[in-house]
């Protein structure tokens, strides 16, 4: 059987970082685990129609705790005047019993975040759209905003059907044994009447540590110049035996002359 793991959890610590950062004590773990995952639960409920794609979650010390949030819809997080947000810190500080500070980075390109093209599939299939166009669509876009390639894979009572299968549509590379490929990955779960539809998706976005085409152009030129001054040092090196071969044939005729 084919073992399989997330792309993000393989290339951790290598081109990927950790969604929690913090350091304690063996016996604090689990408590702090479990935070982790309440605060998680809590901001995706609230932020449900907020585009939020991940939550980073940070330490610095005992009293301190720093929420990262990802999102496509950064005004709908902050909230008119700021008020949404001010409401969140408070929360979490309730939660948490730390001094909270949340920070809000924009998404520029949600097309190429696996996680909210997930979630817009599954908010297709939940509104009764085709789940193939659905698929397709979102294939589209994706690649349309510079993706490298892409794999969309559902589950479930597809379109009502009495047996539950898999289905799944790919379109470029998926380089997923390649450690340098940057492969993100996203799942969730429609909730429709007739059951749950699971969505996963696998967005190939570029390749880290390649060597772009302008350093292969310099690597060529390079060579090039090599090839170049190889001959003319092969001439510089002949000229000086020459001149010492012609010296010891003077030297032979004068001893002949003699």
């Amino acid at each position: 059987m084919g073992q399989k793991i997330p792309p993000r959890a393989v290339r951790l610590g290598y081109i990927e970082e950790w969604s929690s950062k913090w350091l304690t004590s063996f016996r604090e773990f689990p408590q702090l685990l479990e935070e982790d995952w309440r605060i998680r639960q809590y901001l995706k409920e609230k932020l449900k129609f907020a585009a939020v794609s991940r939550i980073g979650i940070e330490r610095p010390g005992n009293k301190f705790l720093r929420v990262n949030l990802y999102t496509a819809r950064p005004g709908v997080v902050i909230g008119k005047r700021g008020m949404d947000i001010e409401n969140l810190r408070r929360d979490l500080e309730e939660m948490s019993s730390r001094r909270t500070m949340i920070n809000v980075f924009e998404i520029k390109q949600p097309e190429l975040d696996a996680q909210l093209v997930a979630e817009g599939i599954a908010l297709q299939i939940e509104k009764r759209v085709n789940y193939r166009r659905a698929m397709k669509r979102a294939i589209e876009r994706s690649m349309a905003a510079g993706a490298l390639g892409i794999k969309v894979a559902v589950s479930g009572r597809l379109g009502g059907a009495e047996i539950a299968r898999s289905e799944w549509l790919r379109e470029g590379r998926l380089p997923l044994h390649t450690f340098r490929a940057l492969i993100d990955y996203g799942s969730v779960e429609a909730i429709c009447p007739y059951g749950k539809i699971g969505i996963k998706v696998w967005i190939f976005k570029k390749e880290l540590f390649k060597k772009s085409e302008k350093d292969l152009l310099e690597e060529a030129r390079l060579v090039d110049q090599e090839k170049i001054d190889e001959p003319s040092q092969e001439t510089k090196e002949v000229q000086p035996s020459e001149e010492i071969e012609e010296k010891e044939d003077v030297i032979s005729e004068k001893g002949k002359i003699s």
